[in-house]
């Protein structure tokens, strides 16, 4: 018997993350590399758990992501995103749960660009009367 697997797409900032949810016992690979190793900040790991925990799904499944782009706090939320969209594939009666916290909208804030004449988006240069 083929094994089931539960795939989705996360964005965040400038980071995308193909996430894969297949039945195991909780172990998560980010870009081949080990969970810890990869996010050494204890807050990251606890932002990509937040789906799984919040709906009691703990342990049950092996979340293998491919994540590039952006920075590590970026990529986290990209891996949190796709997490809920895959579960949604796995049991659609969680979408409402996973939608009033949160985790089913794409977090749009992305950097303002530089304007000219100023030294960055909204910071100017110091004003000189004489």
């Amino acid at each position: 018997m083929a094994e089931i697997r539960h795939t989705a797409t996360g964005k965040r900032k400038n980071s995308v993350a193909r996430v894969i949810l297949k039945d195991g016992k909780g172990e998560f690979k980010i870009n081949n590399r080990d969970f810890e190793n990869y996010f050494p900040r204890e807050i990251l790991r606890m932002i990509i758990t937040q789906p799984l925990e919040m709906t009691g799904l703990v342990g049950k499944f092996d979340v293998m992501a491919n994540v590039n782009g952006g920075g590590l706090a970026g990529q986290a939320g990209a891996i949190r995103h796709g997490i809920a969209k895959a579960l949604l594939s796995y049991d659609i009666d969680l979408r409402s749960r996973l939608k009033k916290e949160g985790f089913l909208t794409r977090d749009s804030r992305e950097k303002e660009r530089k304007k000219y004449g100023q030294k960055g988006a909204r910071k100017r240069f110091q004003f000189s009367k004489r």
